[in-house]
């Protein structure tokens, strides 16, 4: 009883209340990053993009959304019907999973409460979010054998092991953001490139940005790494068997993802919420943390926008060029920058 006393049932509230913001927010703004990914095509291929449903088109994924809700659910008869259900799900989950350790801004003060905008700041956010990325593979695998189609099972295969390799490169290029922060949480990275003297980690790494953000591409099947779902090869790759939303959360949490993997990077490498050259503690805390949280989603952006621009200039890699670039480059490239990292801190401890 005094253990259930003892509990604080206002920190449990405001977790949900935050938990369910940043869920909606993320779903909204995947939403609009299809319609921006149009109009960004477009504007590169000289021509207007989506512009008919509301000023400016700008209720087009509205409208995109209505259509997937309205369409018919299909299901193979010769699909693992539980399985082909709980593919799309488990995709959509994950892709969600990852903004739990994401710092979105310094502390609110509310009624007297100090809430911090993080969900859980636990000291292995890293590992956290590498174990829930795994997991959104599993969405991609049991979807695309679940259907039992052969087009669909090799884009499966495809993006399983594009998924181990990627991550193989990109866990080692953060081996030497670990080494410079001497944490795992993403919230103490933050701070630490934040500390007066201290410069925000990618004029530390760009040797490490660079194959993260590779590795980042990779992992969110982005041009020029989505075999797993080519269209011209694959006939519309792992999820071909799918329609309606089912379909439409495949397609979410390949955006989730790609908003994810912004905010990580903007956290590891670009200061996160921190404003540049900027000193956020002559401000109030809720300006400041209003400001920060603007400033991080500003760099998403910036992010998303590189995305997109990649995708529509760059052709997409043939398999074997795939495979040769994760184990033969990026690997050895990630494996020389830790131990340079590491030579240069002891060389400066020395």
């Amino acid at each position: 009883m005094t253990t259930l006393l003892a509990f604080d049932w206002i920190l449990l509230i405001e977790k949900l209340i935050l938990i369910a913001i940043i869920v909606f927010a993320s779903l909204g703004i995947a939403l609009y990053t299809t319609f921006a990914e149009r109009k960004v095509a477009a504007i590169l291929q000289d021509r207007p993009g989506p512009n008919r449903a509301g000023p400016f088109g700008l209720f087009q994924p509205f409208a995109d959304g209505l259509k997937l809700i309205m369409k018919e659910e299909i299901i193979p008869n010769t699909a693992n019907k539980v399985l082909f259900i709980l593919g799309p799900g488990l995709a959509m989950t994950a892709a969600l999973m990852t903004c739990a350790v994401i710092p979105w801004s310094t502390s609110v003060e509310f009624f007297g409460r100090k809430i911090d905008l993080q969900i859980a700041d636990i000291n292995i956010g890293i590992l956290y979010i590498f174990g829930v990325v795994s997991l959104g593979v599993y969405g991609i695998m049991i979807g695309g054998w679940a259907s039992n189609n052969k087009f669909s099972l090799m884009a499966a295969l495809r993006g399983a092991s594009q998924a181990i390799s990627y991550e193989l490169a990109m866990g080692l290029s953060l081996i030497a953001v670990l080494m410079l922060s001497g944490s795992l949480s993403l919230k103490a990275i933050v701070e630490q490139q934040q500390a007066p003297g201290n410069l925000w980690n990618i004029a530390y790494q760009p040797l490490g940005f660079i194959i993260f953000f590779i590795c980042a591409l990779a992992e969110c099947n982005r041009t020029p790494f989505d075999l797993p779902e080519a269209e011209n090869e694959l006939n519309f790759g792992y999820h071909q068997e799918y329609s309606s939303m089912k379909l439409g959360f495949y397609l979410f949490s390949e955006y989730i993802n790609m908003i994810m993997s912004s905010a990580v990077m903007a956290c590891l490498f670009f200061g996160g919420y921190d404003i540049p050259f900027f000193d956020e503690s002559t401000l109030s805390p809720n300006i400041a943390a209003l400001l920060g949280f603007l400033a991080l989603f500003t760099k998403i952006i910036i992010f998303i926008f590189v995305f997109m621009w990649i995708r529509w200039t760059i052709p997409r890699f043939r398999y074997d060029q795939l495979m040769n670039l994760g184990w033969k480059r990026l690997i050895p490239l990630a494996l020389f920058n830790m131990l340079l990292t590491g030579a240069i801190i002891l060389w400066k401890q020395g």
